[in-house]
């Protein structure tokens, strides 16, 4: 593995950096401290910081010792509401907050890249660094976008990693083209007359309309889809009633679409309103759908695909890295700025081996000097790109 010794030799200082992240994780746009600690360590480092950008996003940019193109790099900083179980003496500090998906590690390595530039300032063009908030179905990427990220920073490619404990320590995978689903999130609410359990017959009972709501919703995919689109509908919440002796008169499932085909996918949507619109008039209650755009499909430009591949290999050696096959029915909303400024993304397996988004999830700290240099080794293999 070639880790530039620059970085390799801030090891240390990343892990401690990671670490202390993880111990003080915040939710979607309260990354109020995060944000504080990368801006301070990038002004430290000599780099001009714009803070605010999508309510706590920061930016920093590092010019080269030379002309050239403008890179752009993401990370995200937002951690998930769940309670950590690991027991790790690094553990959240905060009830009911984790970073049980690796944003304090992205975040990390974002930063060593960035310490790596602005100390080497060997490269063509421009770096953008950007560490985006909220990427956990909050909206952060276009949050950042709609505040004008790119019309304040334009970027000419943009690029952003995820770590993975699915895949070996060190192995580094891309995938052409879609790669990761595009997400809907929804709500309905059902609304029928309470009553005394005893007698039922009084009311409209709208925790069973629900519950028949929550096996109905889930033939829309069996019975009107083509066993060949990839396409899936998981209801994940459920919640209705207070008391053993009251019927609720009112319910509420949520839940998400995960989809590659928009078409299938408003297909999807449309199916959902009319059977809950049949369940209403079935049953005499009031059924409100509530159906929204989460992350768009994840594209990954095919050409900046392979020069990502390329720019690992330098790294690992080709048998560490290179294509990935298989479509990820997980969404990123690293999407949204695909959409906007062609790039890639990729994956970076570590030696952790519970997934993401379990309570005992731990990242592996060996995976940080690797992610930042291959940050890096983006801004120096396409700033002076023809382009």
């Amino acid at each position: 593995m070639q880790i530039p010794a620059p970085i390799a030799a801030h090891a240390d200082e990343l892990t401690a950096i990671r670490r202390d992240l993880h111990e003080h994780p915040e939710l979607g746009f309260q990354e109020v401290r995060t944000s504080a600690l990368v801006a301070e360590k990038l002004r430290g480092w000599g780099i001009e910081v714009t803070t605010g950008i999508g309510k706590t996003g920061v930016v920093g940019v590092i010019k080269g010792n030379r002309p050239g193109r403008t890179i752009g790099l993401r990370a995200d900083m937002d951690a998930l509401p769940i309670d950590e179980q690991t027991n790790l003496p690094w553990a959240s500090k905060t009830p009911g907050v984790m970073h049980a998906c690796g944003h304090d590690g992205h975040t990390t390595m974002l930063l060593g890249a960035a310490r790596y530039l602005a100390e080497t300032r060997d490269f063509a063009g421009t770096a953008v660094v950007i560490f985006q908030p909220a990427e956990e179905g909050l909206g952060g990427g276009r949050a950042m976008i709609a505040d004008g990220l790119f019309e304040r920073f334009p970027c000419d490619e943009i690029y952003g990693m995820h770590n993975s404990p699915y895949d070996a320590p060190g192995k580094i995978g891309v995938k052409p083209g879609p790669a990761m689903a595009g997400a809907n999130f929804f709500d309905i609410t059902v609304t029928g007359k309470g009553s005394h359990a005893a007698m039922p017959e009084a009311g409209i009972d709208a925790l069973m309309i629900a519950t028949g709501l929550v096996r109905e919703l889930q033939t829309i995919v069996a019975r009107n889809v083509a066993p060949t689109t990839p396409i899936v509908l998981s209801v994940t919440q459920i919640h209705s009633g207070a008391a053993y002796n009251v019927i609720p008169e009112t319910a509420a499932i949520a839940g998400t679409v995960r989809y590659f085909d928009s078409a299938a996918a408003e297909m999807v949507s449309t199916r959902m309103r009319e059977i809950c619109a049949g369940f209403a008039k079935a049953h005499n209650a009031e059924i409100a759908v509530d159906i929204r755009n989460v992350f768009d499909v994840l594209m990954n430009d095919g050409e900046l695909s392979e020069r990502m591949i390329e720019a690992a290999q330098d790294l690992v050696g080709p048998g560490q890295a290179g294509r990935k096959d298989g479509l990820v029915m997980g969404s990123e909303d690293f999407a949204d700025m695909l959409r906007v400024v062609p790039g890639a993304y990729c994956t970076v397996g570590h030696g952790g081996d519970v997934p993401l988004h379990n309570p005992g999830f731990v990242l592996d700290d060996d995976i940080l000097p690797l992610g930042a240099a291959l940050y890096a080794r983006m801004v120096e293999t396409r700033g002076a790109a023809a382009g």
